[in-house]
C-alpha cells in the first residue's frame, strides 16, 4: 500500500488508477466500474449504456480509461457518443459501430490483448448484423481474430455450405439468427468446434421478437450452447473465453490473468 500512496505523491498513479488497485473498482457519480474484471474473469467490463444518461457514461467510461486504459460501451445512442468525446482527450482512440451500438476508447498507451485463436460470427440475414456487431466488437476487444460469414440463412443451404472451410477453420462460431433460429442448428451439426446460438428478435407474427428463435436453439438436436435473444455482448464474451483457452494451449502469450492482480 505505501508504494501505491508514493506512486501516487510522485505523480506516477492517478488517485482513480490506485483506488482500483485496492478495491478492485472505482466507486463514481455514475456507479461502481469493476477495473479488475479482466483480470479476475478474462472478459472486460462492459458499460451498458442503455438505461444510463450521457453524462453517466461519460463518467463511467472516464473512470475506465483511468483505471484500465480502455472503455468498451455498448447499446450507444448518438448522444452518448457525443459525451464521451467531450469528456476525454484528443490522444484517446475512440472506435464507435453505429450499427452494433458499440463504442470503443483506448488510451494512447494501452497495449491490447492478442490471442492465437479465431472467432467466426455467422449470421442467417443482414437484420441479425446489430447483434453480431455487439459480439465482434468484445471479441476483437479479447484479442480475438474475428472473421464475419454473412448473410448465410437456411433459406438456401447452399449458402452456408459454400462457407463450410471457414466455418471449419475457427476455433469458435457465434451463430446469430432470427426468425425460426434454425441457423446455428444447422452449422453446429457441420462442425467439430464449440457453437454458440443467439437468438436475434427479428420476424414477426407468432414467436416474433425472437421467441421462436430461442425456444428453437434450446430445443436444437445438435449440441450448441445460447444465450439470451440479442445478447451479442455474451455470447462474444463466451466465444472470448474459449478462444483464450484455446489460445493458452498453444502457447498463446497475451493472456489477461498474466497481469498483475488489480485486487
Amino acid at each position: 500500500m505505501r508504494e501505491l500512496l508514493e506512486a501516487v505523491a510522485a505523480g506516477e498513479l492517478s488517485p482513480t488508477e490506485a483506488e482500483a488497485r485496492l478495491a478492485g473498482y472505482v466507486t463514481t457519480d455514475a456507479g461502481r466500474f469493476d477495473a479488475a474484471r479482466e483480470q479476475r474473469r478474462g472478459a472486460p467490463e462492459g458499460i451498458l449504456a442503455e438505461g444510463k444518461t450521457p453524462a453517466e457514461v461519460a463518467t463511467l467510461a472516464t473512470a475506465a480509461l483511468d483505471s484500465t486504459g480502455r472503455a468498451v460501451i455498448t447499446r450507444v445512442a448518438a448522444a452518448d457518443v457525443a459525451a464521451v468525446e467531450a469528456a476525454v482527450d484528443e490522444s484517446v482512440e475512440l472506435v464507435h459501430d453505429e450499427r452494433a451500438g458499440t463504442l470503443v476508447a483506448r488510451r494512447a498507451d494501452y497495449e491490447p490483448p492478442t490471442l492465437d485463436a479465431t472467432a467466426a460470427i455467422v449470421t442467417g440475414g443482414t437484420a441479425d448484423a446489430a447483434v453480431a456487431g455487439e459480439a465482434a466488437t468484445v471479441l476483437d476487444a479479447m484479442g480475438a481474430t474475428v472473421e464475419r460469414i454473412d448473410d448465410v440463412g437456411v433459406a438456401h443451404l447452399g449458402r452456408i455450405l459454400d462457407h463450410l472451410d471457414a466455418l471449419r477453420a475457427a476455433d469458435v462460431l457465434v451463430v446469430a439468427a432470427g426468425r425460426e433460429g434454425a441457423l446455428p442448428t444447422v452449422v453446429a451439426g457441420l462442425v467439430d468446434t464449440p457453437v454458440i446460438g443467439v437468438p436475434v428478435s427479428t420476424g414477426y407474427g407468432h414467436g416474433g421478437d425472437g421467441a421462436a428463435a430461442l425456444s428453437g436453439m434450446l430445443q436444437s438436436c445438435t449440441v450448441l450452447s445460447v444465450v439470451n435473444v440479442d445478447a451479442g455482448f455474451v455470447a462474444g464474451t463466451q466465444a472470448g473465453l474459449v478462444a483464450r483457452a484455446v489460445s493458452d494451449a498453444r502457447g498463446g502469450e497475451s493472456d489477461p490473468r498474466d497481469a498483475p492482480d488489480a485486487e
